[in-house]
């Protein structure tokens, strides 16, 4: 019951209240702005890269687990953050084994082979032989 602080009959028309429709209203706006930027943050984070056309290549439905980058100067990215061969090495011996590990290497037209092999290397020493290559086909 709220406390009046003048004398008066018991007239309850001025009494405060709060209105409960407008605050959820506002509750499902937030609710669904932060949905939709969380959304969006959850992007996947890559190196641009400008991949090599290929003709015959294949589209692969499933998505490997471990995409490497390398760009045009070589540097080596794992989810965008630069790594060595070695480190692919060391994180891919740290992953469970399993017989579905596969991995997408994603080389700029310009990188030096050398570079490309030194990163095959790297994920064949973890003992991983199911390596793909990403390229864009220009007939798609």
């Amino acid at each position: 019951m709220p406390v009046k602080l003048q004398g008066g009959g018991d007239d309850h028309e001025d009494d405060a209240r709060i209105e409960i429709v407008p605050l959820i209203d506002i509750m499902f706006f937030l609710l669904a702005s932060f949905m939709m930027v969380s959304l969006s943050m959850t992007q996947i984070h890559r190196v641009n890269v400008k991949l090599p056309n290929a003709a015959t290549s294949d589209r692969q439905i499933k998505v490997p687990p471990v995409h490497l980058a390398v760009d045009a100067h070589g540097v080596v990215t794992w989810d965008a953050k630069i790594v060595t061969p070695t480190e692919v090495t060391e994180r891919l011996l740290a992953l469970p084994p399993s017989d579905e590990n596969r991995v997408m290497i994603a080389a700029d037209g310009a990188t030096m082979h050398a570079q490309v092999l030194a990163v095959m290397d790297a994920v064949r020493a973890a003992k991983i032989d199911k390596i793909s290559f990403e390229t864009k086909n220009p007939a798609r």
